[in-house]
């Protein structure tokens, strides 16, 4: 064959169609989901075919040398990028490297274009992200730039916790017609709660460690969340707005319908 295949899924196909023999299968099979770099990270190029979307990198503890690298491997199979916790330091060297990548200061997120991973109808899709305060904007807006890195429409309504509820019932128009929604808190958490009594989609929760001493660094805003009455509330871990917005991504993923006459892949 002219060219190595470079995923599990060519790999499978090449052999089926006796391309490729079951030795060669076999000794492909590891370097196709996977690359090393740097001798201390093993990039996943498999993850797009087996979950929809490519694999995430996360920022921070990684050296420039090392993220650059990371990225240049994701860039060649031509995959979109999306790194999370990402220091200023770090992005000037990515955006030394990669003049298209696009860094959110505010949410430490970095993003690379490469192959769309989303139908280009996705957009059309709405996942709006809403903040309870101003206080909680930088992990909102990771998740909102994990939304937009998915391919979805990802507005932000910021500011309409429960100290002025009436914020919130302005805004409520806002939300009509959304797959699902990212609701971020800290404090005592209450909002998703609020939110989800006013709409029928899913509601992910993500608690910030925003707020006072007995906020114990956004446990309380978690235990609030999970303790929430409003059904349709399910809540991540604390700060973790790439969690929240990939789970509400997911879940909008599920509204794209497949192409008349389209196979899967």
């Amino acid at each position: 064959m002219d060219a190595k295949p470079n995923t599990f899924v060519e790999l499978c196909r090449a052999h089926a169609d006796g391309r490729i023999s079951a030795e060669v299968f076999w000794q492909e099979v590891g370097s196709a989901s996977g690359r090393t770099v740097s001798g201390s990270a093993t990039v996943d190029l498999d993850r797009i075919q087996r979950c929809g979307f490519p694999e995430v990198v996360f920022g921070q503890g990684k050296t420039n040398e090392c993220l650059v690298e990371v990225i240049t491997v994701l860039r060649r199979a031509e995959q979109v990028v999306l790194c999370t916790r990402v220091s200023p330091d770090q992005a000037a060297h990515v955006v030394a490297r990669f003049p298209d990548a696009a860094y959110s200061s505010e949410g430490r997120t970095l993003r690379v274009p490469g192959h769309q991973v989303c139908r280009t109808d996705a957009f059309k899709i709405r996942v709006p992200v809403v903040t309870a305060g101003s206080a909680d904007l930088p992990v909102a807006e990771e998740a909102r730039q994990t939304l937009l890195w998915m391919g979805f429409d990802a507005p932000c309504i910021v500011d309409v916790g429960v100290a002025g509820p009436w914020r919130l019932l302005s805004r409520l128009h806002e939300l009509a017609g959304a797959a699902a929604i990212v609701v971020v808190a800290g404090m005592e958490g209450a909002l998703p709660s609020v939110v989800g009594g006013h709409v029928p989609c899913p509601v992910i929760a993500v608690p910030t460690s925003v707020g006072y001493g007995a906020n114990f660094q956004g446990l309380s805003a978690l235990l609030g969340m999970l303790n929430s009455c409003a059904a349709n509330v399910v809540p991540v871990n604390i700060d973790a707005g790439f969690k929240g917005g990939y789970f509400a991504g997911l879940i909008a993923a599920s509204h794209i319908r497949p192409e008349a006459g389209s196979e899967p892949s």
